[in-house]
């Protein structure tokens, strides 16, 4: 699936070329159903959506309709096995989530932070950024699980200093 601008063009079942937000206007009432796509953090996050399939048979185009303003996102499927209407709109609104998790390893390990020359470095910096990322969100999931305010069964909670080996 692929986030595609209202200006692309592709070939209907009629063979005929349009683009796909001139299209969107012209979809009968019928030709919207209204799913959830995921939750955000204010709860499901529904819209309203429509499937228009194109003359290639793998292809379809997925459009997406806000409930509040009416504003339209639109998606190129390569959807060779059929894939069912509900599970398209699901991979579409598994985006905001992996946005979001990009979005945080930016901020919170400094995915976007560096000055490399050779790909080598660049692979070494991103994969420790995301191996720390990954790190942090497990950790936070553990404590969040146990609670904030116990102690884990594994760190040490004395409060004298460890004695040096001779």
């Amino acid at each position: 699936m692929l986030a595609v601008p209202k200006n692309t063009r592709f070939t209907d079942t009629t063979g005929n070329s349009v683009q796909i937000g001139e299209l969107a206007t012209r979809l009968r009432p019928t030709a919207w159903q209204r799913r959830a796509c995921g939750i955000g953090s204010k709860g499901f996050r529904v819209y309203d959506w429509a499937l228009i399939d194109s003359a290639d048979p793998g292809h379809q185009y997925l459009i997406r309709r806000s409930i509040h303003d009416g504003e339209l996102a639109y998606y190129h499927c390569y959807n060779p096995h059929h894939a069912q209407f509900g599970d398209l709109v699901t991979v579409a609104g598994a985006r905001w989530p992996i946005e979001e998790c990009f979005g945080s390893a930016k901020n919170e390990v400094g995915l976007d932070n560096y000055q490399v020359r050779t790909w080598n470095a660049w692979h070494r910096h991103i994969t420790l950024a995301m191996l720390t990322h990954t790190f942090l969100a497990i950790t936070a999931h553990k404590t969040k699980k146990r609670g904030a305010n116990k102690p884990s069964s594994k760190t040490n909670t004395t409060t004298q200093p460890a004695k040096p080996p001779n």
